[in-house]
């Protein structure tokens, strides 16, 4: 696809859970004369707004910000949905002269909506096939069976859900689940700014973080969700904080437990997280307490045009 044709780059802000995404992502937009689009997985659910610590409408400062709310809890988040409206969002805000800005952690969605990345389709009856395959053989036949078609994936994948997916998607295009991995080429111009974080200082901020959520009615949140349907959401009902507190209502955990067990799993989501992102060499890292945070990052943005 010709890059001369989108005339000004997609601005991302990526980085840990907790790091100040959402308020540098307004801060650019009044500065550049933009909009955001949401890139967190969990805040399209409309309701989880607590627990993922969703950019509240005083927050956004009146700028507009899309893809949040756009979901209900029972339905299943897709990558690849989420590739196809976000680029329309995005071709929509450049038609009006403005400057789309994707703000989120969830770093795969990040990098659907920037690189060239494709998604293969699904077909159920193979993937019942394999699937009753595994409960009646085991794994070890499967894998084999990988092994001799895409040697590269036997090698990475190692649990079941995932040895049956890259057999599903042979079958289906008759080309080897490894060839359709990212690489890292921008679909379109994009300028991406990283959050550079003290780890020890996010560690206590997280905890603050979940504390603060349960002073404000996490539990109150869940409930209401949980009557919604949210056990029954494959995306939603795992989310940090969510998945704890259910357990909650379900009489299985206090709620001084699901708070610690909440905080040592998001923890471990803003670890990975990073590092995801530290991967990636396209990313220009600004420091997350600079006060000039926002006038450096219209720099990097400025630099790049």
């Amino acid at each position: 696809m010709s890059h001369s044709h989108y005339a000004q780059p997609v601005i991302a802000v990526v980085g840990p859970t907790g790091s100040g995404k959402s308020d540098l992502g307004v801060n650019l937009a009044l500065a550049l004369g933009g909009e955001v689009i949401n890139a967190d997985a969990l805040q399209f659910y409309r309701g989880m707004d607590i627990g993922t610590a969703k950019i509240s409408v005083e927050e956004r400062k009146g700028i507009p910000h899309h893809l949040l709310d756009i979901m209900d809890v029972t339905q299943e988040a897709s990558v690849a949905d989420f590739q196809a409206e976000c680029r329309a969002v995005i071709e929509d805000i450049h038609s009006r002269g403005k400057r789309a800005i994707l703000v989120g952690g969830s770093g795969l969605y990040v990098r659907a909506a920037l690189d060239i990345l494709e998604f293969p389709g699904t077909d159920p009856a193979l993937r019942q096939s394999l699937e009753d395959e595994y409960a009646a053989k085991g794994l070890a036949p499967l894998r084999a069976r990988l092994e001799e078609v895409d040697p590269v994936s036997a090698a990475r994948l190692g649990d079941a859900r995932r040895v049956v997916r890259a057999l599903e998607v042979h079958g289906l295009t008759g080309r080897p689940f490894s060839s359709f991995m990212p690489q890292r080429e921008y679909y379109q111009p994009a300028v991406q700014i990283g959050l550079s974080v003290d780890r020890e200082e996010l560690r206590e901020r997280l905890g603050q973080r979940v504390h603060r959520m349960v002073e404000a009615g996490l539990e109150k949140e869940v409930e209401r969700l949980d009557a919604q349907g949210l056990r029954h959401g494959k995306t939603a009902s795992r989310a940090l904080g969510y998945a704890q507190f259910l357990r909650v209502l379900d009489g299985e955990m206090d709620v001084a437990d699901a708070a610690g067990e909440t905080i040592v799993a998001t923890r471990q989501f803003a670890r990975r997280q990073l590092t995801w992102f530290r991967a990636d060499p396209r990313i220009s890292w600004l420091d997350w307490k600079d006060p000039g945070l926002a006038s450096r990052a219209v720099s990097v943005v400025r630099a790049q045009e």
